[in-house]
């Protein structure tokens, strides 16, 4: 008897010890949890940045701030679009997006109205949806994260052109990437804004031109151009390929002093003919800390912080939010040179 109370003695003693066991370690559980979360809101933060395609120097140096975004901040990013400036091949990325249950999708779209009902359905999932580099449907993003104020912008590639023409009249031509590009086409409506308001001179020979988002099609469009247009003194190209293809035509064909060109390209891409004169200035921005820029506020979305006017971002700088409250401006645009394009590694 003495022995059957002693083993029931012993397993109720060692019963206790377990149950407050159990508890300890839940309360602990409990506690780390809370403590991990107490921060973000949300542990393993999964955010999606989809370029209008992938491949070309501009969209791969986006990539770099957006890797280094990742990497200092903690979060997973993934960097994925088309090979091709194709809306359709856009879709294609965000369903897949969509599927992976990332907690943000940031996109630059090639066609904003295309996108709008895999946006929309993003959404309704409960993901963040951004735009970034171009506009998306304003109705459903959380953030626009815009390069530079897209009207000072048009104008000041527009006073470019003028000033490297070194004079305000004469016949003039517009080269872009897609026709669809919400962005490229708010930059050229501010520039031929610019030039009807204070160069009557001017001529616009033709209505912009598309090149796809390829050198070698903007290349064969300035050529083209140069042929039907003997006395054509000035090209604005939009978008960072099309100032390289006009640069490489205008070089071939020996006219740096007749004809001036000015557009939006990356320094290392536009030395070679900055150095010669073909390509008069690039006119652009750090397209790295642009992608930075993009995961640090998406980083904050996702925690709850909403961006504030002047806010320092770390690696970018001094930002501008417009009052509608989500239009974010990353400051002005540089003008890459013939003397300061070997200052920059992109």
């Amino acid at each position: 008897m003495k022995k059957m109370l002693g083993f029931l003695t012993s397993v109720l003693l060692v019963g206790i010890l377990l149950v407050g066991c159990v508890s300890q370690g839940g309360s602990s559980g409990g506690s780390k949890e809370k403590s991990e979360g107490e921060g973000s809101g949300k542990d393993n933060i999964k955010i999606a940045v989809v370029p209008k395609l992938i491949g070309i120097p501009y969209f791969n140096a986006s990539e770099q701030g957006v890797k280094q975004a990742g990497e200092d901040l903690g979060v997973e990013v993934i960097y994925t679009g088309p090979t091709e400036a194709d809306a359709a091949q856009q879709v294609k990325v965000i369903e897949d997006l969509i599927s992976q249950n990332v907690d943000v999708i940031a996109v630059a779209p090639n066609d904003a109205a295309s996108l709008t009902p895999v946006l929309k359905k993003a959404k309704d999932q409960g993901i963040i949806v951004m735009d970034w580099d171009t506009p998306a449907d304003q109705s459903l993003v959380e953030l626009s994260i815009h390069q530079i104020d897209d009207e000072a912008y048009g104008r000041h590639i527009a006073q470019s052109l003028i000033e490297k023409m070194g004079t305000e009249e004469g016949e003039i031509a517009i080269i872009t990437g897609g026709l669809s590009a919400a962005n490229l086409n708010t930059w050229i409506d501010a520039a031929k804004k610019e030039l009807e308001e204070n160069y009557p001179g001017i001529k616009l020979v033709t209505d912009k031109i598309a090149t796809d988002e390829k050198q070698q099609v903007a290349y064969q469009k300035t050529l083209d151009l140069v042929k039907s247009y003997p006395d054509l003194k000035g090209i604005m190209a939009f978008s960072t390929p099309a100032p390289l293809g006009a640069a490489q035509a205008i070089q071939e064909k020996g006219l740096q002093d007749k004809i001036a060109v000015v557009g939006t390209a990356l320094p290392t891409d536009s030395a070679p003919y900055l150095e010669d004169g073909s390509l008069d200035v690039a006119i652009l921005w750090e397209p790295d800390k642009l992608g930075y820029l993009t995961v640090a506020l998406a980083k904050d979305l996702v925690e709850g912080k909403k961006p504030e006017n002047g806010q320092n971002v770390e690696n970018v700088g001094e930002i501008e939010l417009w009052e509608d409250g989500k239009t974010i401006i990353m400051g002005p645009p540089t003008d890459f040179t013939k003397e300061n394009a070997g200052d920059y590694d992109f």
